[in-house]
């Protein structure tokens, strides 16, 4: 359907919403969406924000009621304060791929480097300051940028960001777009004459998430969209086998030096590919085989298509972007030096430090009489999983190998169809041992997250946010994904 039909339907419905809930938007605010992007530069010590245009096109997608966001997760906020009163009138939390490129060796090494951001807000009526402020080593929230932003001035550029190779699809709409959570699937790596398979991808991926608790049970609070960019070649660029593609949003595996990491640098194409509908939260779908995908807080999450885990990476990807949970593995390889700073309570919803015992994070959900913490089978676990870890890293090792060198193409199928059996064995094995454990089903308070061995705990042994294949959120995770869901719908 097209935008100009979608945004018929919006009018239509826009009434619905009681007038005098949205006497604060209505104050300070049009129905139209700001985006303000900017440059954010620097290694592990130094951090510069700078400028770069300001946007303002189509009608604002989030809430109109819930426009200050308390749920003190991500490493940074925006903030908006209106000029004159200088009241706080809008704030989001949000990761950031800078503040993630700051945890890597080549920033510890000194290495500057730049990454193209964007801050969508709400259009406002008169002059605002818009401020980033970043969370310190406490966790406490510092102001590091702040911008003064007069609505009238003529360098913002007001024009509809409009593609003519761009199709949009309606995948699934239940209505006003203020009022639901709306979700852009952005097709990454299809060429023109892989449109059908885009369109049978978003299908799939649709019905993937309306399987999975708590999006089943609150399907009509959503609106999904897709849209199609054609790119010149299939699949993504995979640095370590020697290929490189030119595609729509430029993806890229191996993102900090993680050879599963699939994300984009291209902030800029993504945001301009997004604006054809309205969104609150962004997927890339990449058109690949091999498991890879990334996902960061209010940013925008990727996965892709045809592996065999595409369902858990579409799923758990997506509890990283929307919901700000945290991963609860500790075995794997990440690109990342203390991402959690020892003793200090993270913010994310789903793992914690433990530095109260009286007061878990999540103690109206603990199993009554639980052990805190809760002692598990961690060491045999450990041990055969670090082992695979290896085992992994040597089989992908070999496969990119033999890319790269251009190897016969049934050697490569065979290294690839022997590292999916593998893997596929490896995650059963997982699955059978957790669920022989007499702590299965049960919400403790478990060693092990947030990519650290000790130290770290998280709720349950099992998560969609711990380990590969196709089970729930954990009750931690399914309880927050709920508030965040009605955030924007309530």
């Amino acid at each position: 359907m097209k935008y100009f039909l979608i945004l018929f339907s919006i009018l239509l419905l826009g009434g619905s919403v009681n007038a005098q809930d949205l006497t604060q938007f209505n104050t300070f605010f049009n129905d139209k969406t700001m985006r303000i992007d900017y440059h954010h530069t620097g290694d592990a010590k130094t951090e510069i924000v700078s400028l770069d245009q300001i946007y303002v096109y189509g009608l604002w997608a989030g809430s109109r009621i819930h426009l200050i966001d308390n749920f003190n997760n991500g490493a940074y906020y925006v903030k908006i304060y209106d000029s004159a009163s200088g009241k706080e009138i809008y704030s989001k939390g949000f990761d950031s791929y800078f503040k993630e490129y700051q945890t890597s060796e080549d920033a510890a090494n000194g290495i500057i480097k730049a990454y193209h951001e964007s801050g969508i807000i709400p259009e406002p009526k008169a002059p605002i300051r818009f401020t980033l402020n970043k969370r310190d080593r406490e966790n406490k929230l510092n102001e590091i940028y702040s911008l003064d932003i007069d609505p009238a001035n003529i360098d913002i550029i007001h024009e509809n960001i409009t593609d003519e190779t761009v199709k949009i699809y309606q995948s699934f709409y239940s209505g006003d777009p203020h009022a639901k959570v709306d979700i852009v699937i952005l097709g990454e790596g299809y060429t023109l004459s892989q449109e059908d398979k885009f369109k049978s991808d978003l299908e799939k991926f649709t019905s993937i998430i309306f399987n999975q608790e708590p999006y089943k049970s609150q399907k009509e609070k959503f609106n999904i969209y897709g849209v199609f960019k054609p790119s010149t070649e299939s699949g993504s660029d995979d640095p370590p086998a020697g290929e490189y593609r030119k595609t729509a949003l430029n993806s890229t595996f191996n993102s900090l030096g993680s050879e599963r990491y699939l994300l984009t640098e291209d902030n800029k194409a993504m945001r301009d590919m997004a604006a054809h509908v309205p969104y609150d939260a962004i997927y890339i779908m990449v058109n690949h085989k091999k498991y890879g995908g990334g996902g960061i807080y209010n940013f925008y999450c990727t996965f892709t298509t045809d592996n065999q885990f595409h369902e858990y990476l579409f799923l758990h990807e997506f509890g990283h972007s929307f919901s700000g949970l945290a991963d609860e593995y500790y075995t794997s390889d990440v690109a990342y030096n203390e991402f959690y700073p020892q003793g200090i309570e993270p913010v994310e919803p789903n793992i914690t430090a433990l530095l109260d015992k009286d007061n878990v994070k999540w103690k109206n959900l603990l199993t009554p009489g639980i052990e805190v913490p809760t002692p598990w089978e961690k060491e045999y676990f450990d041990k055969q999983d670090y082992a695979w870890q290896k085992i992994r890293r040597e089989m992908n090792k070999h496969t990119s190998y033999l890319k790269k060198s251009n190897a016969p193409a049934d050697q490569i199928k065979k290294a690839e169809d022997d590292y999916n059996a593998k893997d596929k064995e490896q995650s059963e094995l997982v699955d059978k041992y957790l669920q022989s454990s007499k702590y299965w089903g049960k919400v403790g308070v478990f060693e092990g997250a947030g990519y650290a061995a000790k130290g770290l705990y998280r709720s349950q042994l099992d998560c969609i946010m711990f380990s590969k294949g196709k089970k729930p959120f954990c009750s931690v995770c399914e309880d927050h994904v709920n508030k965040v869901i009605n955030h924007y719908t309530e």
